[in-house]
This record gives C-alpha cells, structure tokens and sequence, in this order.
C-alpha cells in the first residue's frame, strides 16, 4: 500500500470493501445478477457483439448461423457467471472452493517435486481460469505455487486483483520477470508449480511461429516453452471442464517428463492442440469476447523486413504505403 497514491490507497480500499461485501451474498442470489448482466450484455449493450461473432463464425465455419447465434448466447451467460464467480474468490473459503474447483491428477505434481523437479501448468482462457488459483488447496502444504500476470493500468484495482488471487498462497510474477523469478528459484533448488495461460496475442516483434487453430493461420507465444525445457519443467495441461453451474473440474494432463528431449515448438504445438480440443468440447467457455486474431500473417509479412527481420510499427497505412513505393523504385 505504500507504493500507491494517496487516491489509489483510498481507491483500493473502497474496491476492497465493495468487492468483499459482493462477495458474501450467496451462490443463487450472485447469479440472479447473473442472468440480469447476461440480458443487459447480450441484449442491450451488445458487449463486444461484433469480435464475438466474428470469432465464432470464423472458428466453427461448418455450423449454421442458429448454431452461432445459440453458442453465443451461450458464450455471453458463461461470462456472466465467470464475472460473479471471480467477485465471489474474494470469500470463498478453501473448503469451499475444493468442493467446486476439483482438480484431478495432483498426486503427479507431487511425486515430480518431492523429487526436486518443477512442474509447469499449460491453461488457456477457457472456462473459471481465475478458479486455478486455488491448485495450493490441492497440493503437499510446502508447495510453492506461481502465477503469471500482466499488470493492471489501475494501481489500485490491480493490488486488488493481486489480493484475490493470492488469497490461497499462489505468488503472483509479473510476466517480464518471469525467467528471473524461475532461475532464482532453480538456484535455491526450490521446485515450483507455475501456471501459463498461453493464448495470448503476441506483440508483433514477439511472434516466431504460426499455427493452424480453429481454422486461423494463428501467431503463438513460444516463451513458456523456452522456460520450460531451459529449466526442465515437467510440463501439465489443465483441461478444464464445467461438471455444472459454479463447479469445473481441471484434470492435470502430463504433456511429457523430458521436455529438452521434444523438437523446437513441438510442445506449443501440443498445447494449442490440447486447447483445441477442450474448446470444441464445450466452446461456450472460451473468452471469445478477446480479439485473438487481430494480427495476421499478411500484415506480419508486410511489415517484416525480410532481410533485417525488423518489424516496422508505422501505421498499417504507412507500412502500405512505402512498400508500394518501394516496389515501384524496384521496377523502374
């Protein structure tokens, strides 16, 4: 707290309160709010109604137009849910959260890091991924649990957001300090269980492999796979499934025991596949409100420089413009 402004401080601490209060109301009253916010987003404000059906309509091409428009019914009463379900983590106790967030194949985790081995969690942004924060509930008490985050640009709604998910015992890393926070743990040999939701938008000088997933020529990050066979993380895929209303399931898939012995981006590879396949299982939980493919390989060829590999951050219009230029200069 004493990092954060006199207006941030006083920020945090009305969040905090208002958020707590939130949070005690019960299960079936926080989602009669639900399905109230659900018919205000889908129906009158139309929260992100165009990126949604955009993605939809271009990952599941096969499917009518009633069947998108039910799955994005379906996808914006999910939402609502996720939302109150994350207003209620700030309460919930961890007797509580272990008989809704059930976690199947713990006993693995435990067996690699009674033998001094790290594990790494692969997630995406499917089904109650702020839920995962409670995997601490679910191991040996000395485990030490990491998450990855981006910080907030709200100091105080990000300090609270930390709280939330550090409420039972994950450590939070912001994502650029990610490989020191794991060599400092590697050199104390202190065997860690971290998370990395993998799914997101790399920036434009971050993108070195493209992938087919759900029928889009995809940019990937690859960096929790250069962590994870640098370090020899034993690497998990956590499939998570919705058993019913407030309760998911993350069955704890081992990807492989030896991940320096895999070919480069053969790891990415697998869990874009794993991914895949959970979202065709249940695609209603995918967060498709998120502009997954807004950088695209054409564009990604039109500002990289082929020779240099720099990647020019003009305006689109501008980048357009001087290749054009150029190709003219080069034909005359």
């Amino acid at each position: 707290m004493s990092k954060l402004s006199l207006g941030a401080r006083l920020g945090y601490a009305l969040g905090f309160g208002l958020w707590y209060l939130a949070s005690l109301l019960p299960f079936w009253l926080m989602y009669r709010f639900s399905d109230l916010l659900y018919l205000l987003m889908c129906y009158v404000v139309k929260y992100r109604h165009k990126v949604i059906w955009k993605n939809l309509s271009e990952s599941f091409p096969e499917r009518s137009e009633d069947e998108l428009r039910g799955l994005q019914r379906d996808f914006y009463h999910w939402f609502c849910d996720y939302i109150v379900e994350t207003v209620k983590l700030m309460s919930l106790s961890p007797k509580a959260l272990r008989k809704r967030m059930e976690f199947v194949g713990t006993e693995q985790i435990d067996r690699y890091m009674a033998e001094g081995r790290s594990c790494a969690v692969y997630l995406g942004h499917f089904g109650q991924w702020e839920w995962i924060s409670t995997l601490p509930n679910w191991l040996h008490p000395d485990s030490t649990c990491v998450q990855i985050y981006h910080a907030l640009e709200s100091p105080a709604f990000d300090k609270l957001l930390l709280h939330v998910r550090g409420r039972n015992g994950a450590i939070s890393v912001q994502m650029e300090d990610t490989l020191r926070r794991v060599l400092r743990y590697q050199r104390a040999q202190q065997p860690i269980v971290i998370g990395y939701i993998a799914d997101q938008v790399p920036m434009w000088d971050s993108i070195h492999l493209w992938l087919p997933f759900l029928h889009h020529e995809t940019p990937v990050l690859t960096g929790a796979e250069r962590i994870i066979r640098r370090v020899d993380q034993v690497p998990f895929y956590g499939a998570i499934s919705r058993v019913r209303r407030g309760h998911y399931r993350c069955e704890l898939q081992l990807m492989t025991d030896e991940p320096q012995a895999l070919q480069e981006h053969e790891l990415t590879r697998q869990y874009f596949r794993l991914l895949e396949a959970n979202i065709q299982a249940s695609p209603e939980l995918y967060l498709w409100s998120h502009n997954r493919w807004k950088r695209t390989r054409w564009e990604y060829d039109l500002r990289r420089n082929p020779k240099t590999g720099a990647i020019d951050h003009s305006p689109i219009e501008q980048v357009i413009a001087r290749r054009e230029a150029e190709a003219r200069a080069a034909k005359s």
